[in-house]
């Protein structure tokens, strides 16, 4: 593949923050790439910039594009090391996913087709009411509740999470006094309700949408325990309570049931792998999801695995800055047979390389949201794929 030129400049995510963009040009025409911007972030995350935005354009438009010409997916390895350290994790995926791009073009094949020829559809997790750093209120302290309808069926799981989405405003607005309809920075509905008044909501959002369409769906939660965990007193801070290890331990397993849950992402602080796997243990039936925990790193993973600690992981390249190292984390995880949850980030842009990124990688699940333009668009190309593989 034989690189002409390399751009990269300045880009607003869909909060308004600065992030980068990829211009690869090639024999066969001109692609892009953009990285996302996450606010909720684990601390072992990869820095999204070296020192800032500026510094890792400059870097990038100063390459001779001789080292960018790649005849193989692997090969972005060879790019990877000889930028590391000097761009960021945001830069380098942008950078990759962009050549990625580019080598498909000269293939002639989709962007998910570089990694595998089988399709395999994967089921959608959508975030439908929202809470903590992503919600102005920062309450409920659970960050995301999210319904993942029960088919393979990606163009009829969109569809069925859109009807979950307006019956959820529905029940809000009846539950609620204090709802105005307005949407967190995920497109998710903000709520004044708790925690578990909010699971109460979706268990009728649930009964609702089997009652009216005969679809079903399950529950699940972002809790991203870190956010609201006291390091200095050890305990999780409710409104109201502020609980011990065992007590949260405790009480996200009561709820797990009560609401027979399927899904349950950082249910503790990032350090606490201990904690992670008395939890799975209790709840063996639960996928137990690290994301803060393991933040798509091949090193957390191990540890995770030699505790027990997750059934579920979350994969987010932009948090190890590296599609090589992503891919690495995916095969681990399916080897343990932990379930691969692909997930963009809050701060997203329109890029939708992500979705041919799931597909490829043969995902178990998506979280892509439900509504918003940064967000539809994944779904969008999610239901492209489908078509396109005549499902």
């Amino acid at each position: 593949m034989l690189v002409r030129s390399v751009y990269a400049k300045k880009l607003k995510n869909s909060r308004g923050e600065e992030t980068i963009e990829v211009i690869v040009k090639t024999e066969k025409g001109v692609v892009n790439a953009s990285a996302p911007f996450g606010k909720s972030r684990g601390i072992h995350e990869a820095n999204a910039f070296v020192e800032n935005v500026e510094h890792d354009v400059r870097i990038i438009n100063a390459l001779d594009v001789r080292v960018l010409d790649i005849k193989h997916r692997l090969d972005i390895i060879y790019v990877e090391k000889k930028l590391r350290g000097k761009i960021g994790a945001n830069s380098m995926l942008a950078l990759q996913l962009a050549l990625l791009k580019a080598l498909a073009k000269k293939q002639g094949c989709e962007l998910w087709q570089l990694f595998t020829r089988r399709f395999k559809p994967v089921r959608m997790l959508g975030n439908v009411i929202g809470g903590g750093m992503h919600s102005s209120a920062r309450k409920p302290e659970f960050q995301e509740f999210l319904f993942s309808p029960r088919t393979r069926h990606m163009g009829k799981a969109v569809l069925i999470n859109k009807k979950v989405y307006s019956i959820a405003r529905s029940l809000l607005k009846k539950y609620d006094p204090r709802f105005k309809g307005k949407k967190n920075d995920e497109n998710a509905w903000e709520t004044t309700l708790n925690n578990e008044q909010v699971l109460e909501i979706a268990n009728l959002v649930r009964e609702k949408v089997k009652e009216r369409y005969g679809e079903n769906v399950d529950i699940g939660i972002d809790i991203a325990a870190s956010t609201f965990y006291d390091k200095r007193s050890k305990k999780y801070v409710y409104e109201n309570v502020k609980l011990r290890k065992q007590e949260q331990i405790n009480f996200v397993a009561r709820l797990a049931k009560k609401f027979s849950l399927l899904y349950l992402e950082d249910p503790l602080h990032e350090e606490d792998f201990d904690g992670f796997a008395i939890l799975r243990k209790k709840l063996k039936k639960i996928l137990v999801v690290g994301d803060d925990l393991t933040v798509t790193n091949t090193e957390r993973l191990k540890k995770a695995i030699k505790k027990k600690a997750i059934s579920g992981i979350i994969v987010k390249p932009n948090q190890i800055g590296s599609l090589i190292a992503s891919e690495e984390v995916v095969e681990l995880a399916k080897r343990h047979g932990i379930a691969v949850i692909v997930s963009h980030r809050s701060g997203e842009t329109l890029e939708t390389g992500i979705a041919d990124l799931a597909i490829g990688w043969h995902a178990d699940f998506v979280k892509f949201g439900v509504a918003g333009k940064e967000r539809e668009v994944k779904l969008k190309r999610l239901i492209e794929i489908e078509k396109k593989a005549g499902v």
